[in-house]
């Protein structure tokens, strides 16, 4: 009885080898550069045969062949690779796109990317999908930890009023459902569009000077078209252009829901309490 216990045992991790060894052989494509950060990041990004414009990291991601980006996918592009999987992202392709996928038979899964507890579990749901469950969990915990001690930092810290900027023309900010407002929060900052009808309002210039943010926040986000400067020393009355708090955060780690977010997190934090510490002294 032991012995054919033992022997079922060995049968059932041959048929959990093969099937680990099937998933690792998948060829995939990735319709969002936070997914093919985090499938590097659990090893499976030797499996990505086609991804879309911006998937610029890790390095070897920039060999990846491009079937399109946010104004469209190029199906014919995307089945010439003969996909086993497609990893997409509602938010980032369009609808039809997706849907046209769909029908052609191949397999599609959806990133959840919304909320910033929810990525240890984005990293697990890929580890499934790839056969990487053991990397994928091993990723999972360490962006947990990092995240509730970055939480338990600033917890008790006093609010300061942030404006993100997250695009200067037409001037553009975050609600209170996006991601930047979750980071926001974690460093004791308070949105002051927070309470946009729309997670991503248009303002103008004299919403912000109503707003009295104390600190501006500027991402250097990477985009082929060029941005306007504000010469924000025109509007003093606004207590972040009084006391010259702007900060410039790296929009590449805190605009992506992946691992690296981590890095792009701690120094915005570390930035708002140096002013912190200049806005609120007596």
């Amino acid at each position: 009885m032991v012995r054919l216990a033992f022997f079922l045992l060995v049968i059932l991790h041959s048929f959990s080898v093969i099937a680990a060894t099937s998933k690792q052989q998948l060829r995939i494509i990735a319709l969002a550069p936070h997914i093919v950060e985090n499938l590097y990041t659990i090893g499976a990004g030797e499996q990505i045969v086609g991804t879309v414009e911006y998937a610029d990291f890790p390095a070897a991601a920039n060999d990846i062949p491009r079937i399109g980006g946010h104004q469209g996918i190029q199906l014919e592009k995307l089945l010439a690779l003969k996909p086993d999987l497609v990893l997409a992202w509602k938010t980032g392709s369009k609808a039809e796109d997706l849907a046209r996928i769909e029908r052609f038979g191949i397999d599609v899964s959806y990133s959840d990317a919304s909320e910033v507890d929810k990525v240890p579990n984005e990293l697990r749901r890929l580890g499934m999908l790839t056969g990487r469950e053991q990397a994928a969990e091993q990723a999972a915990i360490e962006f947990a930890d990092k995240i509730a001690a970055i939480r338990a930092e600033y917890q008790h810290k006093t609010e300061v009023a942030v404006f993100y900027q997250l695009w200067p023309e037409p001037m553009m900010t975050v609600g209170k459902n996006t991601w930047i407002n979750q980071l926001i929060d974690i460093c004791q900052g308070r949105n002051v569009f927070a309470n946009s009808r729309t997670d991503y309002p248009q303002i103008s210039i004299e919403n912000v000077v109503v707003a009295k943010p104390e600190v501006i926040i500027l991402p250097d986000e990477k985009s082929q078209q060029q941005q306007a400067v504000i010469d924000w020393s025109q509007w003093p009355e606004v207590p972040a252009v009084k006391h010259k708090q702007f900060i410039s955060v790296n929009a590449d780690l805190l605009h992506r829901f992946t691992t690296r977010m981590i890095d792009g997190l701690d120094d915005m934090c570390i930035k708002i309490d140096d002013s912190r510490a200049i806005i609120k002294e007596p």
